[in-house]
């Protein structure tokens, strides 16, 4: 089951290859993949002054909510979660569609703009996937986010993501060892694979088999609201 699913994830993802990734790679789509239209970047909200704590969220569309609107994307439903709970804190959906993880590194400390952030959510990699891109290079610019936020004291939350198995099983065995070894070397909370119970599922994904609908967000959020809220109590304890 892992298999097929895995495999449905590979389709889908190389249809980002021609749609998401397009803005920065045009010459990268393939003349046969159907074309998804990203949406442009959302301009930079205004940064939260209040001083209570805030979760930023930096990430690619599927942070962003690529066709979903904005109350819809995980870190909006992250952000009810806590509210629900009793937590004082805030989320920032500093998410852009198209993002590899250079560009995520590039516009890190405008993600990081915000007074008091104390937990980064770094959701990056499937396009470098998408594009074949050197994991190494996706690893150091990985590293190179997590070591950012560590000296600013930001507790870091890694999410995996898989590489499309048109590169062969070497690429996509080493694509997912980045994050098992990132995790490990700095010791940062990992979700394997964000889009666990949900990739491949055409019901919880919108017709373009790429991006979760809402009823799939839904799954992403309560997977990532497991792996997140000791950290949120950890933070408060200390």
């Amino acid at each position: 089951m892992r298999m097929i699913r895995l495999s449905a994830l590979g389709a889908a993802l190389l249809v980002i290859a021609g749609g998401a990734c397009s803005r920065s790679a045009p010459e990268a789509q393939s003349a046969s993949a159907p074309q998804v239209t990203a949406p442009a970047p959302s301009p930079a909200a205004s940064p939260d002054d209040s001083g209570r704590p805030k979760i930023v969220a930096l990430g690619d569309s599927l942070t962003a909510g690529y066709g979903l609107l904005e109350l819809q994307a995980y870190p909006a439903l992250l952000q009810k979660k806590l509210d629900e709970d009793g937590y004082g804190w805030g989320v920032v959906n500093a998410g852009v569609s198209g993002d590899t993880s250079a560009a995520g590194l590039q516009r890190l400390d405008w993600a990081l703009q915000e007074q008091n952030v104390r937990v980064l959510i770094v959701e990056l990699g499937a396009n470098d996937g998408l594009r074949g891109l050197p994991v190494d290079q996706m690893k150091k610019n990985l590293a190179a986010i997590i070591e950012a936020a560590q000296t600013r004291r930001i507790a870091v939350l890694l999410l995996g993501m898989e590489a499309p198995p048109n590169y062969g099983p070497e690429y996509a065995a080493s694509f997912r060892q980045v994050y098992r070894d990132l995790a490990r070397q700095y010791k940062i909370i990992l979700v394997p694979f964000m889009l666990d119970k949900v990739a491949g599922i055409s019901t919880l994904n919108q017709a373009d088999g790429i991006h979760p609908n809402i009823e799939g967000t839904h799954i992403v959020a309560d997977t990532l609201w497991h792996a997140l809220r000791p950290m949120v109590d950890a933070a408060n304890a200390s």
